[in-house]
């Protein structure tokens, strides 16, 4: 994973003559990440990808820190933050290393104006609240509340919502966004004592072709620096695909817990990994029941890891007044436990 899958009109051989009916050439282009060493899909298109009419001042939305050198346990009550009708501008990182940006979204409006492309950073999509439809050049994924939609960079996209009220969770990874090693067999299939497998996996469907032209903005986001491109034909151009890079969903709802009679870390609920970091997905399950286990888990010390959980429904077993979309967050360098209520 992630594996082998094509969709549309391709030729039978790549980097070969792929003509229109009209005798013209389709234009294939490579996507990939790591230059030429990684995964990798070929797009084509019916114009060239690379057809830029303008490109406008650069908007600066580099995250900026309150504070520096934090040494104390925080929380944060996300859905405090008023929602926004446009999607860039309702996002807001709520924290950010050199790994990974944290950030949350409420936006009220589809993005029927412009697409979007962040060419710095993986993205996973956890969808709190909302429910409507990821466009991209691959095709569509239907998305609703609990899924996560995890978009490499480089792909232009965009989201439409079936109402105003959307409340997302979005990890920005300046690494891939991968399963876990430890679940998947040499050839990248998932083992069978892994929590989730392929059938789980929303795959891009019903591809549809824009052979447009005209004015169309993308909102390129790079170094800190959202570059609005003006391209004179539409972004989803194209005519068929395969390869292994390419966007998809996975809902919270098919995780199928790892349990054991004690209580278990929270790597067994790991669900994806970057570079230097890991999610994970606590979800409804049976915990701790072997008749001496301490109804709460034991204190950790986070000696060189911080570690941040974002709350999405039901009662939390180790801590109370826990609130939707609350972030705690308890850094590296102390331990932190259970809240237990004072003798």
């Amino acid at each position: 994973m992630p594996f082998y899958y094509k969709a549309g009109q391709i030729p039978e051989k790549r980097h070969t003559q792929f003509r229109k009916p009209n005798g013209g050439l389709y234009s294939e282009e490579l996507i990939s990440t790591e230059g030429f060493s990684s995964i990798y899909s070929l797009v084509y298109h019916c114009h060239p990808p690379t057809l830029v009419k303008s490109i406008g001042t650069p908007i600066d939305v580099a995250p900026k820190a309150a504070i520096a050198n934090n040494m104390q346990n925080r929380s944060f009550l996300t859905f405090n933050t008023a929602p926004k009708k446009d999607y860039i501008e309702s996002r807001v990182i709520q924290l950010f290393n050199k790994d990974v940006y944290l950030t949350t979204a409420a936006p009220t409006a589809s993005m029927n104006n412009y697409f979007y492309k962040n060419a710095d950073c993986d993205e996973v999509i956890f969808v709190h609240e909302g429910k409507g439809t990821l466009k991209t050049l691959y095709g569509k994924i239907n998305f609703e509340y609990g899924d996560y939609l995890v978009i490499p960079r480089g792909i232009i996209y965009q989201l439409e919502f079936e109402n105003e009220n959307n409340r997302l969770f979005i990890t920005e990874s300046f690494s891939p966004i991968r399963p876990p090693k430890r679940y998947l067999n040499n050839y990248g299939q998932f083992l069978e004592h892994s929590p989730y497998c392929e059938r789980d996996i929303k795959l891009p469907h019903s591809i549809e072709t824009h052979d447009e032209q005209g004015d169309f903005k993308v909102m390129i986001k790079k170094g800190d620096q959202i570059f609005p491109y003006v391209y004179a034909t539409h972004p989803f151009d194209a005519i068929g695909w395969d390869g292994f890079q390419y966007p998809f969903g996975f809902s919270i709802h098919n995780y199928e817990p790892i349990t054991g009679r004690i209580h278990m870390p929270p790597p067994i609920h790991q669900t994806f990994e970057g570079h230097n970091f890991v999610i994970c997905s606590f979800v409804p399950r049976l915990f701790d029941y072997h008749p001496l286990s301490i109804p709460a888990p034991y204190n950790h010390s986070n000696v060189d890891s911080d570690e941040v959980l974002y709350y999405v429904d039901g009662d939390f077993m180790s801590r109370k007044h826990v609130e939707r979309g609350m972030i705690t967050l308890h850094p590296k360098g102390i331990p932190h436990g259970p809240l237990l209520k004072k003798a």
